[in-house]
C-alpha cells in the first residue's frame, strides 16, 4: 500500500494483509485474558480484532501496556457475553471486562467514520458516534501506526491506512488530511508528538506543518481533555524527548503560557533535566502525583520569575514567597482548571524549597524543620530538584508504587444440586444462639 493511498476514497482501498512470517508477532506473548475475550467473541459468531497501540507495540517487539479490542458486537451483546463487565462512556459506549488483579480489558464496537469524514462539509466534531464496520473504524483513528488490526485465527495484521510501512519507516502520520483532522479534534496534535517521543519516530512533514499551523486551536478543546493529555505526556516515560518537539511546534507555549517568553536554550535544558528525573522514576515504577509533576515542570519558571528562591530565607519569608507564587499560578494554571488545594501544594513545594536547600547538611535535618507538617512531602520534592540539578539519584522506593493485587485462584464449583446467586445472609439459622445478629429474641 502506498503512503498516499489513504487520501483516496476509502471504499477503494484494499487492505494490506501481513502474515505471521512477515510481522513476527508470536501468539506466545499475547495476554491470555485478552485472548480469552477475543475467543469468546469468535465463539459467539462475532468479528473481533486486537487494535491500536497493542498491535503497534507487538509489531515493534514491545510489551503492550493495554490490550484494546474492537468487534462488531454491540454493547448490549457484549454485556450478555461477559457478565464480569460494565458499560462506560457518554459519547461512545465501551465495555470493560474485569479480571482478577484489578485488570481491565476494554472492548469497543466498530465506529463509523462519518463524523470524522475527511472530505465532508462539517468541520465540528459530531456530538455522537455511530456504529460502522472495520474499514470505518480504521479510518476514523488518529495515527496510521495506531490504525492496525490483528486477528488471531490466521495471526495476520490487517492494514487499511499504511501503518505497517510507517512503523518500518519510523514515521508518525495523521490519517488523511492532517489539517482537517486536527481542526476536527486538536488533541490529535498532542498525541502525535507524544507517540513520536515515546517511539523515537519522526513526525511526517504534512502532519508537522499542520501541527505548527494549528497549535492555538488547543484552546477550543475541553479543559479536562487537555489536562489529561498533558499528564499522559508527563507519565509516558518519555517526557524529556517529548519536550523538544513540543517546544519546536509551539505546543508547549500553548500548554504552558508562562514559559512562552522564556524558552531560550538554557531554559529548555533546565526543563529537560527536570523531566529526565520524572522519566527515570516512572521507568522504575514510582507513582508521582499530579502536583509533583506540575511542580517539577514549573521549577525552572519559578527560579526565573522569583530570584528569591536562590537566596537564604526565613520561614516567614518563605511562606510569603509561596503566597506570591500561588497568586501567579492562579493565572498560569487557570486553563487547566487545577483545584485550589493542588495549587496550594505546588506553591508550597516551590516557595519552601530554599528552607531545604539552605539547611541540608551531613549531620541531618534540623529538628525544627523535621517537626513541620510539610517536611516529609517537601523533602521528596527537594530530592527531585537536587537530582535535576545534578545531585544524587533519588531512591524510587520512597515514592508510592503501583498496587499489585495478587491473582485470585478460579472459583471451585460449589457442591450440591443448586448454587445460590449473590451473597448469602449475614447470619445463619444453624449458628444462631441469641437471635439475629446476636440479639436476643
Amino acid at each position: 500500500m502506498s503512503k498516499n493511498s489513504i487520501h483516496r476514497p476509502y471504499e477503494e482501498i484494499t487492505p494490506l494483509i501481513v502474515g505471521p512470517d512477515e510481522h513476527g508477532i508470536s501468539m506466545d506473548v499475547f495476554d491470555r485474558d485478552a485472548l480469552q475475550v477475543m475467543r469468546r467473541l469468535q465463539e459467539a459468531g462475532h468479528t473481533v480484532y486486537l487494535v491500536g497501540g497493542g498491535v503497534r507495540d507487538l509489531f515493534l517487539g514491545k510489551k503492550p501496556k493495554d490490550y484494546d479490542i474492537s468487534t462488531d458486537a454491540r454493547p448490549g451483546q457484549l454485556r450478555k457475553i461477559f457478565r464480569n463487565s460494565r458499560t462506560i462512556g457518554r459519547r461512545f459506549r465501551l465495555v470493560q471486562v474485569f479480571f482478577p488483579g484489578n485488570k481491565i480489558i476494554e472492548v469497543s464496537t466498530f465506529r463509523c467514520r462519518s463524523e470524522y469524514d475527511l472530505e465532508g462539509k462539517d468541520v465540528v466534531l459530531a456530538a455522537n458516534n455511530t456504529y460502522g464496520d472495520e474499514r470505518d473504524d480504521a479510518f476514523r483513528r488518529d495515527l496510521t501506526i495506531n490504525g492496525l488490526f490483528y486477528e488471531i485465527e490466521n495471526q495476520t495484521i490487517i492494514d487499511y491506512v499504511g501503518g505497517v510501512q510507517d512503523l518500518k519507516d519510523q514515521v508518525v502520520r495523521i490519517i488523511g488530511d492532517a489539517q482537517r483532522r486536527i481542526t476536527r479534534d486538536p488533541v490529535r496534535m498532542m498525541r502525535a508528538v507524544r507517540h513520536a517521543a515515546r517511539s523515537g519516530f519522526r513526525i511526517e512533514e504534512q502532519t508537522w506543518e499542520a501541527i505548527k499551523a494549528n497549535r492555538q486551536t488547543l484552546a477550543v478543546c475541553p479543559v479536562s481533555r487537555i489536562r489529561d493529555e498533558l499528564f499522559k505526556d508527563l507519565r509516558a516515560g518519555a517526557s524529556a524527548p517529548w519536550l523538544r518537539p513540543a517546544v519546536d511546534s509551539g505546543l508547549f507555549g500553548v500548554l504552558m503560557p508562562c514559559y512562552e517568553k522564556m524558552l531560550d536554550p538554557a531554559m529548555v535544558d533546565s526543563l529537560q533535566s527536570c523531566l529526565a528525573v520524572t522519566d527515570r522514576l516512572v521507568a522504575k515504577g514510582a507513582v508521582l502525583g499530579d502536583d509533583v509533576l506540575l511542580s517539577l515542570l514549573l521549577l525552572p519558571w519559578a527560579r526565573k520569575s522569583f530570584p528569591e528562591l536562590a537566596t537564604s530565607l526565613k520561614i516567614g519569608e518563605a511562606f510569603a514567597l509561596s503566597r506570591r507564587i500561588r497568586d501567579e499560578l492562579k493565572n498560569n494554571l487557570a486553563h487547566f482548571d487545577i483545584k485550589r488545594a493542588a495549587k496550594e501544594n505546588i506553591a508550597a513545594k516551590l516557595g519552601l524549597l530554599p528552607l531545604f536547600e539552605q539547611n541540608v547538611s551531613a549531620k541531618g535535618w534540623p529538628n525544627w524543620l523535621k517537626k513541620k507538617s510539610y517536611f516529609q512531602e517537601n523533602l521528596l520534592f527537594y530530592l527531585l530538584c537536587a537530582e535535576a540539578g545534578g545531585g544524587e539519584l533519588v531512591d524510587e522506593t520512597i515514592f508510592p508504587q503501583p498496587v499489585q493485587r495478587p491473582e485470585r485462584p478460579p472459583r471451585r464449583p460449589s457442591s450440591g444440586k443448586s448454587r445460590r446467586r449473590g451473597r448469602g445472609p449475614s447470619w445463619s439459622k444453624s449458628k444462631q444462639k441469641g437471635g439475629v445478629f446476636g440479639f436476643k429474641r
